[in-house]
């Protein structure tokens, strides 16, 4: 028997695959770029009142979350356990997706109701499709290097769809007189090539790692197995304020563009298309390489410090130096690039890590924390921005700031981030998977599969 020999997923599969997460990024990248500066500058909703929606939703996450990644671990069909989800859910995920960016003409607090209860609902939506996607991608393959090779194929659509929104989606919004005309039509048509995308995907993804043929079903069981688990709680923790510092430096970064960054100057359209440019770039050539060569752990861990380090720089450049602004952007964007894919390559390592120490495997279960620290720190990182704004007094309403908004919306792109990069850095000392490690699970684990 061959104990050694890696699970081969065919190229056209990882693309298929990958049209998930460019589904899903279509919804993602809106949210952390333009939604607190919609629900501001086009709905008409405070600053503070705009955070305080972003984080509200999280509460019901705590449940939502978990009870996904419970239910999709449970589901037994002929087409696996995430595939059904990842399809059945795609029509009312983009459906609820467009409606959360309409802006119907009714008084503030019936639109703050609006705003809340659609956003609410879209995150759940969320969850029930991204939790079955992400966990598809962990039993796709069990060989270390074919998991980063799909996770780098799913980021290059990633990619592709973050560019379509950090470049097109003002330029698009901007062809209507009316803004709010001109949002509705713009996420209408991203919401429907979401749902063709997600559709497809779980069509053309298969599964091929099953928990083991023993296993009994037990909630208290795969909570002890997976909280229990040092790999996921490092993961988790470095999710946490990963999106809290990508929502934070996304919200922040319209408004610097709006209203520190002269249009002449630089536009934030071409800003976020050079930075994207480079990202594909780097998505596509260096993750397999690197973590081929220093490990997945030890990658990140580089990458995700430079990307600190640039990302303070922004503080020191003044916002009408076009090249310095761009230098940096380049530098930030090559040095997180190789973090995509191998965050949720990692978590595959660590649904292994889980089920070799434990015996029982989760999979669902292990992305689902993860999809609930993703969109905690998405929620909170887009809180933060609106609460730090609303505290520097900032007035959607003016065509320029006052000194101390325009302070606070310079930190909220340098040295805050910066330091929340920092946090994610420390979160990874507590990760123990090395490519040893990784190497040794994969040959125990096979063993045990063959028996």
């Amino acid at each position: 028997m061959c104990y050694n020999c890696p699970m081969k997923v065919p190229f056209l599969e990882k693309v298929g695959y990958s049209l998930g997460d460019g589904a899903a990024n279509l919804v993602f990248q809106l949210m952390m770029m333009f939604q607190l500066m919609f629900y501001t500058d086009v709905l008409g909703i405070g600053a503070g009142a705009a955070g305080l929606i972003l984080l509200g939703a999280r509460v019901f996450d705590a449940f939502i979350d978990p009870l996904a990644g419970i239910l999709s671990d449970r589901t037994q069909t002929k087409w696996g356990k995430y595939r059904p989800w990842v399809v059945g859910t795609a029509i009312p995920f983009a459906v609820v997706f467009a409606l959360s960016y309409l802006s119907p003409d009714w008084g503030v607090r019936a639109k703050t109701a609006w705003a809340a209860g659609t956003y609410a609902l879209l995150m759940a939506l969320y969850s029930f499709n991204n939790t079955p996607y992400s966990s598809l991608g962990g039993v796709m393959t069990d060989d270390g290097r074919e998991r980063t090779s799909v996770a780098t194929v799913r980021f290059v659509a990633a990619t592709i769809a973050t560019i379509v929104v950090q470049v097109a989606t003002l330029p698009l919004v901007k062809l209507f007189d009316d803004p709010k005309t001109g949002w509705g039509v713009t996420v209408g048509i991203y919401a429907a090539f979401a749902a063709v995308m997600l559709v497809a995907s779980g069509c053309i993804a298969k599964e091929r790692i099953a928990p083991p043929p023993t296993q009994k079903n037990s909630i208290r069981e795969d909570l002890r197995s997976v909280f229990g688990d040092a790999p996921w709680r490092a993961m988790f923790t470095l999710t946490l304020f990963l999106f809290v510092t990508l929502a934070l430096w996304g919200s922040a970064s319209a408004y610097y563009f709006k209203y520190s960054v002269p249009e002449e100057t630089l536009g934030f359209s071409l800003f976020n298309g050079v930075g994207q440019g480079i990202t594909f770039v780097a998505v596509v050539t260096l993750p397999g390489v690197l973590s081929a060569r220093f490990g997945k752990k030890e990658t990140y861990f580089v990458c995700l410090a430079l990307t600190a380090l640039f990302t303070a720089g922004f503080y020191f450049v003044p916002p009408t130096s076009r090249w310095g602004l761009l230098a940096l952007g380049a530098l930030k964007s090559l040095a997180y690039a190789p973090t995509i894919p191998l965050l949720w390559a990692m978590m595959g390592d660590v649904a292994d890590h889980s089920e070799w120490k434990s015996g029982r495997r989760a999979t669902g279960f292990v992305f689902a924390g993860i999809v609930f620290a993703l969109k905690a720190g998405l929620g909170l990182g887009g809180a933060v921005c609106g609460w730090i704004l609303g505290a520097a007094g900032f007035d959607p309403s003016a065509a320029t700031q006052t000194p101390a908004a325009q302070e606070a919306i310079r930190l909220s792109v340098s040295l805050i981030p910066a330091a929340l990069f920092s946090i994610g850095v420390f979160a990874l000392a507590f990760y123990p998977i090395s490519k040893r490690t990784e190497k040794e699970m994969q040959l125990e684990l096979n063993a045990r599969r063959s028996k």
